[in-house]
């Protein structure tokens, strides 16, 4: 059996974590970044941050307030075994977009690397697994429909086959982002946790704050 034991999420107006219940204002992505090194919620510096597109950062920013919601703590130079799959609507379009268009105004000769970086849409997850010392298997999946439902699916059942004791199941656009740790039942000592049937039906919605009201209305349904 798989439980949910931690939910990090961010929208263009506030970020929260699920089970832990705090819901917080968000001032730019840019101000955030500095709240969390502060609160420690970034255990240490993200490495070139900065030069992270939106997508990068959301993952990052998510994944860390599903982390610490999840009470998992990480440090510099610490594997764990640890997975991270994603699924979004846009991949990495607006990248690869931006990375065209440096490029014809360069004269079609050279464009900045630091664009071209980010366009493959599994690098979100790549950054999020170098910072947080994720060593389990990272995957970018596209679902036919109710891709958020089916990635918790497809990382519960990946657990279950033993690829990983725990998976992020990252969902993350420009602007909003929702992260999930999934771990195995038998694997969670003590701490709250949701059902992962509980989590997956409200990951039904059809948009995003509807997710996170459902999901912020969940309480501690264990399984």
């Amino acid at each position: 059996m798989i439980a949910v034991t931690g939910i990090g999420w961010l929208n263009r107006k506030e970020y929260g974590c699920v089970i832990g219940n705090i819901i917080k204002r968000l001032e730019g992505l840019d101000s955030l970044y500095t709240s969390f090194k502060r609160e420690s919620i970034f255990s240490y510096p993200v490495k070139n941050f900065s030069r992270f597109d939106a997508i990068s950062k959301t993952t990052c920013f998510c994944a860390a307030l599903a982390l610490k919601d999840a009470g998992i703590y990480y440090s510099a130079g610490q594997k764990q075994d640890i997975g991270i799959f994603g699924a979004n609507e846009s991949g990495c379009l607006e990248s690869n977009i931006n990375y065209f268009k440096d490029y014809i105004e360069s004269g079609r000769i050279l464009a900045r690397g630091n664009l071209f970086i980010y366009t493959l849409p599994s690098i979100p997850l790549a950054e999020a697994a170098i910072h947080f010392g994720l060593s389990g298997p990272l995957l970018h999946i596209s679902f036919n429909e109710k891709s958020l439902p089916s990635l918790l699916s497809f990382a519960g059942k990946s657990i279950l086959e033993g690829e990983a004791p725990a998976i992020l199941a990252v969902q993350a656009e420009e602007t909003d982002a929702v992260c999930f740790v999934l771990q195995s039942k038998d694997a969670v000592s003590s701490g709250k946790s949701l059902c992962l049937e509980a989590v997956s039906s409200a990951a039904e919605k059809t948009n995003f704050p509807e997710i996170i009201t459902a999901l912020t209305g969940l309480g501690n349904r264990d399984c």
